[in-house]
């Protein structure tokens, strides 16, 4: 399962989303986002869907990696569908004891279902497609404005990008001990909440103790580099927004206006 979760990872390519400027893409899984949870109905998800689709295919990423993105959300979206089926008043369709199962119920949880899918999938995209140098330039570029209200943003652009790029580097270390625990016969899915909650310190215990190790270890490697970010820092590669970024950004605006315009078609 551990294994299972792709945030953080970077697949190198060469397709049309690899070659946008960060800060286009990062615009642009916030426009879809917001057009992602403005659309209500079936037309409007008919429409997101081959969107979406269309952006995963331009990617060049391997099916397989969105697919493994899902499998640790598995049962949050399937609990969210059944809470949405079986919690919504409406017309009755079918009957289980004291649940009741509404044609409403059943058109809000494939919805939702269908909106927690997507946002995952489409999200992972930034990540999968933007090396994490290039999203820490991204994020700063765009953070840069808010500077004259105090906003670090070099410093806040570079604790995100650290944070999203040690999350492969935890999960593989937690899988590692996990397994050595294992083969010294430690149990972590016998038992009730509480024991189980116990048997996961010796797991957390040195999952800490490496993550507080690993994250003194990389202040001491870039202080003895003189790494000084902010102001006057100069970058090997500069972004570049190029006539593929704006016709990007041209097709995901227009794309918002028309899932706002889907919100009037019955």
């Amino acid at each position: 399962m551990l294994k299972d979760i792709t945030i953080g990872q970077y697949i190198p390519g060469s397709s049309l989303i690899h070659q946008l400027d960060p800060r286009t893409k990062i615009l642009a899984v916030i426009i879809y986002m917001t057009a992602l949870f403005v659309i209500n109905n079936i037309i409007g998800y008919y429409f997101i869907l081959l969107f979406s689709l269309n952006i995963i295919l331009l990617s060049r990423v391997p099916i397989r990696y969105y697919l493994k993105g899902l499998k640790p959300l598995l049962i949050i979206i399937v609990l969210t569908v059944a809470l949405h089926i079986f919690m919504t008043p409406g017309t009755v369709i079918a009957e289980f004891g004291p649940l009741e199962i509404t044609k409403e119920g059943v058109r809000q949880g494939v919805f939702m279902g269908t909106r927690l899918i997507l946002l995952v999938t489409v999200t992972s995209v930034l990540t999968l497609t933007t090396t994490p140098i290039a999203l820490t330039d991204g994020i700063e570029r765009l953070l840069n404005p808010f500077k004259r209200i105090g906003v670090p943003a070099h410093e806040l652009a570079m604790m995100m990008t650290i944070a999203l790029r040690f999350i492969p580097t935890l999960i593989e270390e937690t899988d590692k001990i996990m397994k050595a625990q294992m083969a010294r016969g430690a149990d972590f899915e016998s038992g009730n909440i509480m024991q189980r909650a116990k048997a996961l310190i010796p797991l957390l215990v040195p999952l800490f103790l490496g993550a507080f190790r690993r994250a003194d270890e990389l202040a001491m490697a870039m202080e003895a580099r003189c790494y000084r970010g902010g102001e006057n820092r100069t970058r090997m590669k500069q972004l570049k927004y190029t006539s593929l970024d704006a016709g990007t950004m041209f097709v995901t605006v227009i794309f918002l206006a028309f899932s706002i315009f889907t919100r009037f078609i019955s």
